[in-house]
């Protein structure tokens, strides 16, 4: 790797004080920062600029450069963030005086839709557990975590932190904490409360340690079932079901928001039931469910 000269590499050095000592971040953030801004300054460097005379031109330029050298956009919008960082520091530290990124914004990012499963592949991957042969020791559990996943779209973290004390199955609720400890009510659906039941009947009692705690979902060892537990859970039963679509637990949240509106719910009833903050992040989903229209026109209509 070419090494910077100075000043730039003075400058660059007091930046990577100013995040670890400052801002306290990872290791981890810390070198991308170096590794975007390193590429950045090279780019200065070339120009045989000072950072003091960098316009926003200059600065756009190299972002083209970027562009073309095939970089995905979201690893475009982290240079930008890096650098707009970078800069601002440099004014905070009378090494410039004038922020060339004031008016330098983040490209809006491209709204890929999530992938949804059809109400087949839905039913194909419920019902895979309790069609292993021979059965599996823990499909039970398995049964009850997808049922659970598709009924309520929880998130995975939702679903790995939910205690027993918050499932109140005679009633069909049950209470998620969500993002921000923010709390909400999310109704169970009467296969999954059924499963559920069955799990905590006929498995979680003989799995529970004294140091199970009251986590709803368990793993062999008796602890808290973790986040990459769920996904190779999901993933198992996709692949079993021979789903060719790349999923996750969050794949079942999309598909659960989807299905509702493709049914007829209201869009803010889905938003309380997602927990989502906003009713813009739930607006994705109307996006499908006219794909979803559109689909139903192109097919039965006479002239679709």
């Amino acid at each position: 790797m070419q090494a910077l000269k100075e000043p730039y590499s003075s400058h660059l050095e007091s930046f990577v004080n100013y995040l670890t000592l400052e801002r306290n971040f990872s290791q981890h953030t810390i070198a991308s920062y170096v590794n975007d801004l390193y590429r950045y300054l090279l780019y200065v460097e070339n120009l045989e600029k000072s950072v003091a005379e960098i316009t926003l031109t200059h600065i756009q330029s190299f972002i083209l450069e970027l562009h073309d050298a095939g970089l995905e956009a979201r690893s475009v919008a982290r240079n930008i963030s890096a650098i707009r960082s970078f800069h601002k520091f440099l004014v905070r530290e009378n090494i410039i005086e004038i922020n060339a990124t004031e008016n330098l914004h983040q490209p809006k990012p491209a709204q890929h839709l999530p992938t949804v499963l059809t109400v087949d592949e839905v039913f194909r991957l419920l019902n895979g557990p309790m069609q292993e042969d021979p059965p599996g020791k823990y499909r039970l559990r398995d049964k009850a975590l997808l049922e659970f996943l598709y009924a309520t779209g929880v998130r995975v973290s939702e679903l790995v932190n939910l205690q027993q004390s918050n499932c109140y199955l005679d009633a069909g609720f049950a209470r998620i904490f969500g993002k921000g400890s923010k709390e909400r009510l999310v109704p169970v659906g009467r296969s999954a409360t059924e499963w559920v039941r069955r799990y905590q009947q006929d498995l979680r009692l003989n799995i529970s340690k004294p140091e199970s705690g009251d986590y709803l979902f368990l793993n062999a060892r008796g602890k808290m079932l973790s986040r990459m537990s769920a996904y190779t859970i999901v993933r198992r039963y996709s692949i079993a079901a021979g789903i060719t679509k790349k999923i996750s637990p969050h794949t079942l949240r999309h598909t659960f928001a989807t299905h509702l509106l493709e049914g007829g719910a209201d869009l803010r009833a889905v938003q309380e039931m997602l927990g989502h903050s906003s009713i813009i992040a739930t607006q994705i989903y109307t996006h499908i469910d006219r794909s979803f229209i559109k689909e139903v026109h192109k097919t039965f209509h006479p002239r679709g």
